[in-house]
């Protein structure tokens, strides 16, 4: 039986932090810097941005927030290593983010859908951890133990939509990488390197998978607080 569950547990690690270290792991294999390539990300991602007619979005370093396109401040951030890096990742993943910018400026209805899912889950996952915190006192005052599974209940579905928010961005993720970005790329890159560059963008599509993952151990971790 120990074996049993060692093995379970095991598998379950593998399910949630496999799919993040696939993607650093193929990230960090095409990072390296080629003298070679006429720019960094920041400044690929500032031509693909002016060629697209989207001069007023700006390209900034994302800090520890990581990669991303902001369409709340219509910005396209960068980690350090892709905004001043020369390599594949680093274009790749500028040209993916540049692609999300054009994804915004068309109106591009499942980016638009993701924004509202992910305002949402933010406001549920306040929503859940109130309410899980709150279940001792609740059942202090009502000793009703369907009343407070009810509650908890409520609480973890709650919680779980972060969990949706972030799987069913996938589409929107792939329009970006394949739709978008790979387009811009051939233009920019020898064809050499387009299957680095395709991995990179497959990877980046992934990465709110990834995301999605290991957001179930929140909700994991208050299963086992609570004994569930």
């Amino acid at each position: 039986m120990p074996i049993l569950i060692l093995l379970l547990v095991a598998a379950i690690l593998a399910l949630v932090f496999g799919p993040q270290l696939w993607v650093r792991r193929t990230m960090a294999r095409h990072a390296d810097e080629r003298p070679d390539f006429p720019g960094t990300g920041a400044e690929l991602a500032r031509h693909l941005l002016d060629e697209a007619g989207l001069k007023d979005v700006k390209v900034e370093t994302a800090g520890e927030e990581g990669d991303h396109y902001s369409p709340d401040d219509k910005a396209v951030r960068l980690s350090d290593l892709n905004y001043h890096g020369r390599s594949v990742t680093a274009v790749a993943v500028a040209a993916h983010e540049v692609g999300h910018a054009i994804q915004d400026a068309q109106g591009y209805k499942p980016l638009v859908w993701r924004q509202q899912l992910a305002r949402q889950a933010q406001k549920a996952q306040a929503v859940g951890a109130v309410l899980i915190m709150a279940s001792p006192l609740v059942f202090g005052l009502v000793r009703s133990p369907a009343v407070l599974v009810l509650e908890l209940l409520a609480a973890f579905a709650i919680m779980g939509t972060t969990v949706a928010a972030h799987a069913v961005t996938l589409p929107t993720e792939f329009d970006a990488s394949f739709n978008r970005a790979m387009p811009l790329l051939k233009k920019y890159i020898h064809e050499n390197d387009l299957p680095a560059a395709r991995q990179v963008l497959k990877a980046a599509a992934y990465t709110y998978v990834a995301s999605a993952l290991v957001s179930l151990l929140d909700v994991m971790r208050w299963l086992r607080v609570f004994r569930f």
